[in-house]
């Protein structure tokens, strides 16, 4: 068996090199606000426009490329002109959301593509689908750093309002909320959390960070207030163990990171079912 000592190195290693220590870090710093998106991702139904926003994000990473600026001013500028776009075609076509939503990312992903191979970018097509978290630099961590903080400053301020939005769109106009302000506005927290996942997961594997931990917290509980902190820590032991996996077997960060999401998603999926059964038993028993 392994000795204290050992095991204390194999826990330390990870942690003793530089980049490492900025990969758990950024990793962090992408967890947290994406978790708290995706308590109302989840009570929304936005699962398919999350995923459409994260794939058209990717001619916005081209088009910055050709235009010489940052790529997190295209990618959310694609993202919010994706869920403009989705939002106008849904209100003016008799057509359904999916299926426009569908059609909308299918059709950005594939110009993204085009601009690729046409404009023969030094940036790798792989880091922009899957991350490239152990290569992230300053400028990634401050960027990422800088959309948590608005993202968990927003939801300290509205959250109320927001979970009035999601479960009940009608009363929270009647109340008098800013419907349209509150719509928008997700949308946008979205598209950023997003540009902020860029480095950590990639487009692809960003819609994991933004579904999974609301789904979880979903299976554990039907209270908002709760499933916000299990979202959040989900969402971080997720990047933990999946950082730290990942150096130890050798594998890509990122897709470590979602595979330990999917683990812990199907693990609540169990419990979820167990506590079911115990209070049917116990209703069972009563009668």
């Amino acid at each position: 068996m392994m000795d204290f000592a050992a095991l204390s190195a194999f826990l330390a290693e990870p942690f003793s090199a530089g980049f490492m220590r900025q990969a758990f870090l950024v990793a962090q710093l992408v967890a947290i606000p994406t978790a708290l998106l995706s308590c109302f991702m989840v009570l929304r139904g936005w699962a398919l426009l999350g995923d459409a926003i994260s794939h058209a994000v990717f001619p916005g990473v081209v088009i910055a490329y050709i235009l010489g600026v940052p790529f997190g001013v295209g990618a959310f500028a694609a993202g919010m002109g994706c869920a403009l776009a989705a939002g106008y075609l849904q209100e003016n076509s008799r057509i359904r959301q999916d299926t426009l939503l569908g059609v909308v990312f299918a059709g950005m992903f594939g110009l993204g593509l085009v601009l690729y191979r046409a404009v023969d970018a030094n940036v790798h097509l792989e880091h922009i689908l899957f991350g490239d978290l152990l290569g992230v630099g300053p400028k990634d961590l401050a960027l990422s750093g800088a959309i948590a903080a608005l993202v968990v400053l927003v939801m300290a301020l509205r959250w109320r309002d927001l979970a009035l939005h999601a479960f009940d769109p009608v009363q929270a106009r009647v109340v008098g909320l800013p419907v349209r302000l509150l719509h928008y506005g997700l949308l946008a927290l979205i598209s950023l959390a997003i540009v902020g996942a860029l480095s950590t997961a990639g487009l692809v594997l960003a819609i994991a960070l933004l579904i999974a931990p609301g789904a979880i917290g979903f299976l554990l509980t039907r209270r908002l207030s709760r499933m916000l902190p299990i979202a959040v820590a989900a969402n971080m032991l997720a990047a933990l163990a999946g950082v730290f996996a990942s150096y130890h077997i050798d594998s890509a960060p990122g897709p470590t990171i979602v595979l330990c999401l999917a683990v812990m998603f199907i693990a609540a999926m169990l419990v979820s079912r167990w506590r079911q059964n115990q209070a049917r038993a116990a209703r069972s028993a009563d009668a």
